[in-house]
């Protein structure tokens, strides 16, 4: 049997941390891997996590098995957090997740199951591993324009061409906020625009929303996703605590289905229970408890959103930086757009080779499509970066 197994094309950003490692250099620059990480190039614990933890520790008296979708609170918490008050509860399906990915692959399971003829859509560019994960499946698929070269902003006009080809009960899948990998996110007024679009097609949104609270606030970030929630009769929500907690090891996130009414809630919970049970059974649960405390708790809550707001704004001043330091190098704001984007993420719009010159020449680590980490970023690199650009010929 093993003999019939090929090789698998590697994974072009482990690689690139493999290759940074393996780096002997010190004064090397990472801006690859999408973790955050402060000005110390650490990935911190946050402190409302160490709380609860602490009272975790204290409190818990089993680790038996909560339930097959995941502890009730938790599924409560995160749907009001990420939905408000957008959708009725009761047309809610959810399920805990191992991480943003588990939800998204069980999402698609879910599509596959329900209507396997339908047409994934992806942003073009999008997160590797939604189209991996997609082709894995054998799901019909499709890319919609998302991103200019030229101007490194959303292609707006472009998107919306390639989405007025959606037929009906096909699946758009949309970045809830701060695209990966591009930062370069849809407007409120684009937002409305694409919704009412998808409408008129009879499309399904499928959101993956990783970064709440990364971009412009936890209620700005989840505009899109409550928009789309309020107005279509179906929807997936595919959202991961990894970043916004900082709990990347712990694995937890949720996936949501939006039933077009409260009867076809039961049959939608059942089929979600369902491939929990035939994917990996029950889902981890101390990074759910973990949140559900945070949430739940009014003192906690209020140091996760003052330390995440930290976070948010921290990113923000290094966007600032960049920008004005290539605006002092150049003489240009060509470069003004990293001050625009929102989140961990930008596309610097470098080729292949300038993203090669600037390994080999500075140390800098980005992938070749020369996205960057924003938070790999901090005041001493920042100029190195910016000199690195330059000479590159970005």
């Amino acid at each position: 049997m093993l003999t019939n197994l090929r090789p698998q094309p590697a994974d072009k950003i482990l690689a690139l941390m493999q290759a940074y490692r393996e780096d002997p250099r010190t004064d090397k620059i990472d801006l690859g891997v999408g973790v955050y990480k402060n000005a110390e190039g650490v990935t911190p614990v946050m402190r409302a996590v160490k709380e609860a933890e602490r009272l975790l520790w204290e409190i818990e008296t089993t680790k038996a098995y909560t339930a097959l979708a995941g502890d009730p609170a938790y599924l409560d918490a995160m749907a009001a957090l990420v939905l408000g008050d957008s959708v009725d509860a009761d047309r809610l399906g959810r399920i805990a997740t191992p991480g943003g990915t588990g939800a998204i692959r069980q999402g698609l399971e879910l599509i596959r199951m329900a209507s396997p003829e339908a047409t994934v859509w992806l942003s073009a560019p999008t997160w590797p591993n939604h189209p991996s994960i997609i082709k894995y499946l054998k799901m019909p698929m499709a890319e919609y324009r998302y991103f200019d070269e030229a101007t490194r902003d959303v292609d707006f006009a472009g998107m919306m061409e390639d989405l007025a080809q959606v037929r009906r009960g096909d699946v758009v899948l949309l970045h809830g906020c701060c695209h990966n990998p591009t930062g370069a996110n849809l407007t409120e007024d684009q937002w409305q625009e694409v919704a009412a679009l998808l409408d008129e097609k009879g499309a399904i949104p499928f959101i993956d929303i990783a970064y709440q609270g990364f971009g412009d606030g936890l209620e700005a970030d989840a505009f899109g996703t409550r928009l789309l929630a309020g107005r279509f009769p179906e929807m997936l929500i595919a959202a991961s605590c990894s970043k916004n907690f900082g709990i990347y090891r712990e694995r937890t996130g949720i996936l949501m289905a939006v039933a077009p009414d409260a009867g076809l809630q039961p049959v939608t919970q059942a089929n979600l229970a369902y491939l929990n049970r035939q994917n990996y059974s029950f889902p981890p649960d101390h990074g759910a408890r973990i949140v559900s405390m945070i949430l739940a708790d009014r003192q906690l809550r209020e140091a996760w959103e003052t330390e995440l707001e930290e976070v948010r704004t921290g990113m923000l001043a290094i966007r600032e930086a960049l920008a004005e330091e290539l605006r002092r190098l150049t003489n240009s704001d060509r470069f003004d757009f990293i001050a625009r984007h929102r989140g961990m993420f930008s596309r610097l719009g470098a080729t292949p080779e300038q993203v090669a010159f600037m390994r080999e020449k500075f140390g800098i680590y980005m992938v070749g499509d020369s996205r960057i980490n924003i938070a790999g970023l901090n005041e001493r690199t920042v100029p190195i970066l910016a000199r690195a650009m330059v000479e590159a010929g970005v």
